[in-house]
């Protein structure tokens, strides 16, 4: 237990703050607000993108703007078995997820690493690659339809939340947070591919226009 409390305040003393934190109460509106004006800013600046568009890429192993959409769909899609296994009272939890500084630790860790400023670069588990072939042009309404399906999911989950809930990563069962920090994770990842899809419409005006 004293190893535990010393590796605590190492670590932390090492860990900067991040911006986002899950709220203090588990009012979802915090999430289900946040989806609403992602999903808005998705469909005001690619709306009117071709599918030719969407599925340009600046080299051979860059993301178009249709990866980093269909990537989105793809990670928060991964939890939803879980979460329909601990609502069947079949989950189980790992052995570290009853660490409370453990998951704090894992939860701070991955929040840092996918905040939109995009200072640390990362590669994502093959389970979450985006679709490698030609991805269809409607891309954006199925991604305004997931995100009304995760809006709702999050909104139905108060009592989950209320539990203080804790799952594996889809990626790596020893990965552990709470159902709170999924959440928080989830959608500012969101945020972070709205601004790399940003960018790759950006470079591709350049190589169009330059």
């Amino acid at each position: 237990m004293i190893f535990f409390r010393r590796l605590e305040v190492t670590l932390l003393l090492y860990l900067r703050p991040v911006r986002n934190q899950p709220p203090s109460t588990m009012d979802t509106r915090h999430w289900t607000t946040r989806i609403d004006r992602i999903t808005q800013d998705f469909k005001n600046d690619f709306g009117s993108l071709t599918a030719e568009q969407l599925n340009w890429k600046q080299h051979a192993g860059a993301w178009s703007v249709a990866q980093n959409i269909h990537h989105l769909i793809v990670i928060n899609e991964s939890y939803c078995p879980i979460i329909n296994e601990i609502r069947a009272n079949t989950y189980s939890v790992p052995w570290i997820g009853k660490i409370g500084f453990m998951r704090r630790f894992f939860a701070r860790v991955i929040l840092n690493s996918v905040q939109p400023d995009r200072k640390r670069k990362m590669k994502t588990f093959p389970l979450w690659e985006p679709s490698s072939s030609i991805i269809a042009g409607d891309i954006l309404h199925t991604f305004e339809k997931h995100q009304e399906t995760l809006r709702k999911l999050i909104a139905d989950s108060s009592d989950l939340l209320d539990k203080g809930v804790i799952l594996s990563s889809p990626a790596n069962k020893n990965i552990v947070y709470t159902l709170a920090d999924a959440f928080e994770i989830m959608i500012t990842h969101e945020t972070r591919h709205l601004e790399q899809a940003r960018e790759v419409y950006i470079a591709y005006q350049k190589s169009v226009y330059n």
